[in-house]
């Protein structure tokens, strides 16, 4: 007849299963803790100390004020003797400085700025002054000049730069 079978066991049914479930789930808890907590802290960290090194990472950038026009009136007329004929340039100088209180300051100081800038602009060859780059040359010996005087005078050189806004050559 026939033989009684025992029943068989099946996987994952014995005690032994039971307690590597249960270690499994443990583990997966654990890391899943782990990983939050670990996320957590990033945030914690980012908001904290973020604001800090994003001050301290970054120089702050200066605001540049806007730029001001002084005009040197009346326009500067000087001669030249070029080629055995009497020459002239006129020009119209503009300081551009961008403090304004500063820039008032150095208002005092134009007569002694025309003066400089009298003498630098006859001491010109006449040839010369009539390229582009003899006239830029000109303008940059004009600013450094400025700039020295005002540097001199009120221990900073507050003209940026000297503008030529009308350059007539006869």
């Amino acid at each position: 007849m026939a033989k009684q079978q025992a029943p068989e066991k099946e996987p994952g049914n014995g005690p032994e299963t039971a307690k590597k479930s249960k270690g499994k789930l443990f583990l997966l808890i654990g890391v899943g803790l782990l990983a939050l907590l670990l996320s957590v802290a990033g945030v914690v960290y980012f908001v904290f100390s973020g604001a800090e090194n994003a001050e301290s990472a970054e120089p702050a950038v200066p605001v540049q004020m806007p730029a001001i026009y002084h005009p040197l009136d009346p326009a500067f007329v000087v001669n030249y003797t070029h080629a055995g004929r009497q020459r002239y340039m006129q020009v119209s100088v503009v300081l551009m400085g961008r403090d304004p209180k500063k820039m008032q300051e150095a208002t005092r100081h134009f007569p002694l700025i025309r003066n400089q800038l009298v003498m630098l602009f006859s001491s010109e060859d006449f040839e010369e002054l009539l390229t582009a780059e003899g006239k830029e040359k000109l303008r940059e010996r004009s600013t450094l000049a400025v700039q020295s005087i005002l540097e001199r005078e009120m221990n900073n050189p507050v003209v940026e730069a000297v503008l030529f806004t009308n350059m007539v050559m006869q």
